[in-house]
Protein backbone atom coordinates (compact mmCIF):
# COMPACT_ATOMS: atom_id res chain seq x y z
CA UNK A 1 0.00 0.00 0.00
CA UNK A 2 1.56 3.50 -1.37
CA UNK A 3 1.10 6.72 1.41
CA UNK A 4 -1.51 8.30 0.11
CA UNK A 5 -3.54 4.68 0.30
CA UNK A 6 -2.44 4.38 3.73
CA UNK A 7 -3.49 8.33 4.77
CA UNK A 8 -6.71 7.36 2.88
CA UNK A 9 -7.21 4.65 5.35
CA UNK A 10 -6.27 6.64 8.37
CA UNK A 11 -8.78 9.33 7.08
CA UNK A 12 -12.33 6.85 6.20
CA UNK A 13 -11.57 5.33 9.84
CA UNK A 14 -11.38 8.41 11.57
CA UNK A 15 -14.68 9.65 9.76
CA UNK A 16 -16.22 5.99 10.18
CA UNK A 17 -15.83 6.31 14.09
CA UNK A 18 -16.72 10.20 13.86
CA UNK A 19 -19.94 9.07 13.14
CA UNK A 20 -20.79 6.46 15.04
CA UNK A 21 -19.47 8.62 17.83
CA UNK A 22 -21.60 11.26 17.00
CA UNK A 23 -24.58 9.44 16.02
CA UNK A 24 -25.76 8.93 19.59
CA UNK A 25 -25.27 12.79 19.91
CA UNK A 26 -27.15 14.15 16.84
CA UNK A 27 -29.53 11.61 16.11
CA UNK A 28 -33.06 12.99 16.49
CA UNK A 29 -35.21 11.82 19.28
CA UNK A 30 -37.21 8.28 18.06
CA UNK A 31 -34.78 7.39 15.48
CA UNK A 32 -33.43 3.75 16.58
CA UNK A 33 -29.97 1.97 15.39
CA UNK A 34 -30.53 -0.58 13.21
CA UNK A 35 -30.56 -4.25 14.35
CA UNK A 36 -27.04 -5.04 13.23
CA UNK A 37 -25.51 -2.02 14.99
CA UNK A 38 -27.43 -2.70 17.86
CA UNK A 39 -26.23 -6.16 18.11
CA UNK A 40 -23.11 -5.17 17.28
CA UNK A 41 -22.78 -2.61 20.16
CA UNK A 42 -23.45 -5.70 22.63
CA UNK A 43 -20.42 -6.91 22.15
CA UNK A 44 -18.18 -3.60 22.59
CA UNK A 45 -17.42 -4.09 26.58
CA UNK A 46 -16.75 -7.93 25.63
CA UNK A 47 -14.05 -6.57 23.51
CA UNK A 48 -12.50 -3.59 25.63
CA UNK A 49 -12.58 -4.65 28.43
CA UNK A 50 -9.47 -7.44 27.59
CA UNK A 51 -8.05 -5.19 26.25
CA UNK A 52 -7.26 -2.67 29.01
CA UNK A 53 -6.91 -5.45 31.62
CA UNK A 54 -3.73 -7.74 29.54
CA UNK A 55 -1.34 -5.35 29.15
CA UNK A 56 -2.04 -4.04 32.57
CA UNK A 57 -1.89 -7.64 34.21
CA UNK A 58 1.40 -8.70 31.83
CA UNK A 59 3.37 -5.67 31.17
CA UNK A 60 2.70 -3.15 33.80
CA UNK A 61 5.90 -2.15 34.95
CA UNK A 62 7.96 -4.26 33.87
CA UNK A 63 11.60 -3.52 32.07
CA UNK A 64 12.23 -4.33 28.93
CA UNK A 65 13.05 -7.79 28.30
CA UNK A 66 11.61 -9.02 31.51
CA UNK A 67 9.07 -11.51 31.50
CA UNK A 68 5.65 -11.00 32.94
CA UNK A 69 4.82 -10.13 36.87
CA UNK A 70 3.18 -13.35 37.80
CA UNK A 71 1.92 -11.45 41.32
CA UNK A 72 -0.41 -9.74 38.71
CA UNK A 73 -1.28 -13.01 37.11
CA UNK A 74 -2.39 -14.39 40.14
CA UNK A 75 -4.59 -11.62 41.41
CA UNK A 76 -6.25 -11.34 38.29
CA UNK A 77 -6.88 -15.73 37.89
CA UNK A 78 -8.15 -15.09 41.57
CA UNK A 79 -10.52 -12.64 40.47
CA UNK A 80 -11.46 -13.78 36.98
CA UNK A 81 -12.58 -16.91 39.76
CA UNK A 82 -14.73 -14.17 42.16
CA UNK A 83 -16.00 -13.14 38.78
CA UNK A 84 -17.37 -16.36 37.47
CA UNK A 85 -18.82 -17.37 40.68
CA UNK A 86 -20.34 -14.47 41.93
CA UNK A 87 -21.00 -12.75 39.11
CA UNK A 88 -20.45 -9.37 41.10
CA UNK A 89 -18.09 -6.34 39.35
CA UNK A 90 -17.29 -5.29 43.09
CA UNK A 91 -16.63 -8.89 44.21
CA UNK A 92 -14.38 -9.03 41.35
CA UNK A 93 -12.20 -5.50 41.78
CA UNK A 94 -12.29 -5.83 45.57
CA UNK A 95 -10.80 -9.62 45.07
CA UNK A 96 -7.99 -8.83 42.59
CA UNK A 97 -6.69 -5.68 44.33
CA UNK A 98 -6.74 -7.44 47.38
CA UNK A 99 -5.08 -10.18 46.27
CA UNK A 100 -2.37 -8.21 44.43
CA UNK A 101 -1.87 -6.12 48.04
CA UNK A 102 -1.51 -9.33 49.90
CA UNK A 103 0.97 -10.82 47.25
CA UNK A 104 3.36 -7.62 47.09
CA UNK A 105 3.32 -7.65 50.56
CA UNK A 106 4.17 -10.93 51.45
CA UNK A 107 6.89 -11.06 48.76
CA UNK A 108 8.13 -7.16 49.17
CA UNK A 109 11.95 -7.45 49.58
Amino acid sequence: MNGWGLWMTVVVCGVVTLLIRAAFIVLPPGVQLPRWASNALMFVGAAVLPALVVPAVLFQDLAPGQGFNTLRVIAALLAMGVAVVTKNVFATLGSGMGALWILQWLVAP
